[in-house]
């Protein structure tokens, strides 16, 4: 693996790494701007890169190799064959779960992250999605923050921990694992560690992706702990019709009702629903924000059942609000006839909801089919959601976050999360282990490119994270 070399990497990134050393000199040491890489550094990045250029897409890509190659990393750095497993239960997929050993005294602690990725086709993109390019003060690449980040910065502390003689009150295992991406439908990742190998992975609790911090401005302004996450359930939505020829046409006209029916979907809202996490969110962002949103907060997690009051409707009209409060469901595909000479016999959409933890997912069946109010558009739920309960607030978790982000990041606020999105923690929470989404990197506020275009993350914050995640998984697991 070709390393960086000093003179190079500081020409690239001294401004960065200036105004990162005045403000965490902890996270991102002297030796970076002065002569490159320190070792601990160095590692990490070797362990990225190669992670990175490892073709891991879910459908096509290799996740035995990257698995196989952290493995290796681990076993150089001095982990045995016992401790360091890697478990393909198909072709191409693998998952890798290694331990340092603790003196016991406490449960271990499970620090997760998939190796899978989206795809990503070259000519979207400006510049090889499947090579980590390091421009402008960024790290390019899939998978550069979702979530090989997470992984390379895992294996690289492992290591670092065992070549320091450092012995945890508890077992510290890295669990990273595959299919993460379309959530495990095929039970060959995270299910089938739980099922088959509960043993090597079972903790009393788990870091996890899902939390992240932001920045505004260079400066840190929230670091966010995700506790739970919404249930992601789909219906089909399809109306039949005797058809005929378009010469003659009729009033009963499947698209058309199919048409109304959307309509009617796009203007309903579900009701205000607020959980722990979510109501310890707004509670903090009101004394973070002030003003009209601070009096918005206040009045909406006083009167929660009034979705039409002025303060509701202010604070809903942002989506990222919006889907914090409430359920959400929306069309999202939509097909139509067979011919452009012929009636429709067939029209049908689907629809994907997003359903705040503890919902009952039978309401929701129930509610689109009195919002679409026509017995001819018949909803059929397409897949099984996983339910999962948010994993609590603990002051043994918080309160260690709180203190070391205070370091990092001065002045960023603490903020609990419910995810709009999914990730594995809800099979570990559903599994009895508390998960907890946090990775300590940092990116400025909409600098969010997972999944997308041109996917990349400040190399700073690779750094500078990566040493946030070493201490934070110290503190958590103590010991000498």
């Amino acid at each position: 693996m070709p390393r960086i070399s000093g003179s190079d990497f500081a020409h690239r990134l001294g401004v960065l790494c200036a105004a990162a050393l005045i403000s965490a000199s902890l996270a991102v040491p002297d030796a970076v701007a002065a002569e490159g890489l320190n070792p601990n550094q160095q590692r990490a990045f070797d362990i990225y890169k190669e992670l990175i250029e490892i073709n891991t897409v879910t459908a096509t890509g290799d996740t035995l190799k990257a698995a196989e190659a952290m493995a290796a990393h681990l076993r150089a750095g001095g982990f045995s064959d016992a401790d360091v497993r890697v478990l393909s239960p198909a072709p191409r997929k693998g998952n890798l779960v290694a331990r340092l050993r603790g003196t016991g005294a406490r449960k271990p602690i499970l620090l997760l992250a998939h190796i899978d990725v989206v795809p990503a086709a070259r000519e979207d993109w400006s510049t090889d999605p499947f090579k980590l390019i390091e421009q402008d003060g960024y790290f390019y690449a899939r998978g550069s923050g979702d979530d090989k980040y997470m992984a390379a910065v895992f294996v690289a502390n492992l290591i670092r921990y065992r070549q320091e003689g450092y012995k945890p009150d508890r077992d510290i295992i890295v669990a990273l694992e595959t299919d993460e991406e379309i959530l495990d439908k095929d039970a060959l990742g995270i299910q089938f560690l739980l099922k088959n190998h509960r043993d090597l992975i079972d903790a009393e609790f788990a870091l996890n992706e899902g939390g992240g911090v932001s920045l505004k401005d260079g400066k840190g302004v929230r670091n966010t702990v995700q506790t739970s996450e919404k249930v992601s359930v789909s219906y089909a939505l399809t109306v039949k019709n005797r058809g005929g020829h378009s010469s003659l046409p009729v009033k009963d006209n499947a698209i058309y009702r199919l048409a109304a029916g959307l309509t009617r979907l796009s203007g309903f809202s579900f009701p205000l629903k607020l959980t722990e996490t979510t109501r310890a969110y707004f509670e903090r962002m009101a004394r973070m924000e002030g003003g009209q949103f601070a009096d918005d907060v206040r009045a909406v997690l006083s009167a929660p059942s009034d979705p039409t009051a002025l303060s509701a409707t202010r604070l809903t009209a942002g989506a990222f609000n919006n889907a914090q409060l409430r359920t959400t469901c929306v069309a999202t595909m939509l097909e139509g006839g067979a011919a452009i000479n012929a009636l429709p016999q067939l029209a049908s959409a689907k629809v994907n909801c997003r359903v705040i933890p503890g919902e009952p997912i039978e309401t929701v069946k129930a509610t689109l089919e009195s919002v679409l109010a026509d017995d001819q558009i018949v909803v059929t739920q397409l897949d099984s959601p996983v339910l999962s309960a948010p994993s609590a607030l603990s002051d043994e978790i918080i309160g260690p976050i709180t203190k070391l982000s205070a370091e990092f990041w001065p002045g960023a606020v603490v903020l609990p999360t419910m995810s709009t999105g999914a990730t594995d923690g809800s099979y570990l929470r559903n599994a009895g282990i508390p998960t907890y989404g946090h990775s300590g990197l940092a990116n400025e506020v909409g600098e969010n490119r997972a999944h997308g275009r041109d996917e990349r993350i400040l190399v700073k914050s690779f750094f500078q994270g990566g040493e946030y995640l070493y201490r934070l998984v110290k503190v958590l697991a103590g010991g000498q």
